[in-house]
């Protein structure tokens, strides 16, 4: 019965996002109570404290193509849009364009890509997200960048991946640049 709820509630999602939930599915078919766990994810996906919207959302796209995943991707894309974040900054991030981002948008789209990279230029654009939105800011950033990457680490580790190549913003079709070319 519970379970039937669930795939109740994951249809009516899908609609709502056009994203696919297979992978979400075969979770629940394999183990109710490691869905149960999974579902508790979203909680922790949607902090959001001491950032702009925008820097918020260009973060969580840029952290979903780093791991390659256009379903991700999009949604990010998606939600990002439904909250009303522009197509230019959208774009811009899926691009690298780096000149179409805000200053707030590039310090965050920056670190995100850097301390995901494991690079050590995430520790001088650390100190500046610091100084610009806090330590607060900084834990945002952070659960933003970890809740982008569990959903294409689960979705690949259980053959549901898809490479990202092309998003669509504001209703057209962009090429996009993988973020690791960034």
């Amino acid at each position: 019965m519970l379970k039937a709820l669930i795939r109740n509630r994951l249809d009516a999602m899908e609609r709502d996002l056009h994203y696919d939930l297979s992978y979400v599915r075969d979770v629940l078919d394999i183990d109710l109570g490691a869905f149960l766990r999974f579902a508790r994810v979203g909680k922790f996906s949607a902090y959001r404290r001491d950032l702009p919207l925008d820097v918020w959302h260009a973060a969580k796209l840029a952290a979903a193509m780093f791991e390659d995943c256009g379903p991700c991707s999009q949604l990010m894309v998606t939600l990002a849009e439904r909250d009303g974040v522009s197509a230019q900054t959208l774009r811009a991030v899926a691009q690298g364009d780096d000149a179409a981002m805000s200053g707030e948008v590039r310090l965050a789209v920056h670190f995100t890509r850097a301390a995901l990279a494991h690079d050590l230029r995430a520790d001088a654009l650390r100190e500046q997200v610091i100084s610009h939105w806090g330590r607060r800011g900084l834990l945002t950033l952070a659960f933003g960048m970890v809740s982008a990457r569990i959903y294409p680490t689960l979705k690949y580790a259980l053959g549901y991946g898809r490479a990202c190549a092309r998003l669509t913003i504001a209703g057209e079709p962009l090429a996009v640049k993988h973020a690791a070319a960034a």
